[in-house]
């Protein structure tokens, strides 16, 4: 775990470019490994399967009957991968000035001693 006693700055303005650079070879390493394993699973979905459809078909229908047999996290999949996955809702306040000013009442009422400190 990083703490103040373990974390090394940067030092110089080579270092950092230095680092940066390394940083950009491993990310682009790992991203054509990406790219190249997706491109494999593409092939042998697409592969035919020994009772004349596809790999790919006999994974959905796998994946189907899990489902029915009351897999929750194999429903949830289909239902994502169909597109009907739920929105989730975020709230944001929509007056951003009422909060600033409540934040400020709230100061005001500390340094005053209305709102004793704990």
């Amino acid at each position: 775990m990083a703490n103040e006693q373990n974390l090394k700055p940067i030092r110089t303005k080579s270092e950092a470019r230095e680092k940066g650079k390394n940083g950009g070879i491993a990310s682009g390493k790992a991203r054509a490994e990406q790219k190249a394993l997706k491109a494999e699973l593409e092939l042998l979905l697409a592969m035919p399967a020994a009772d004349g459809g596809t790999n790919q078909t006999r994974l959905s229908i796998a994946l189907l009957n899990e489902g029915l047999a009351g897999n929750v996290r194999a429903f949830e999949i289909i239902r994502d991968t169909i597109g009907q996955k739920p929105t989730e809702k975020v709230e944001v306040a929509k007056n951003i000035t009422d909060i600033a000013d409540r934040i400020k009442e709230y100061a005001r009422q500390k340094r005053e001693g209305i709102i004793p400190a704990p």
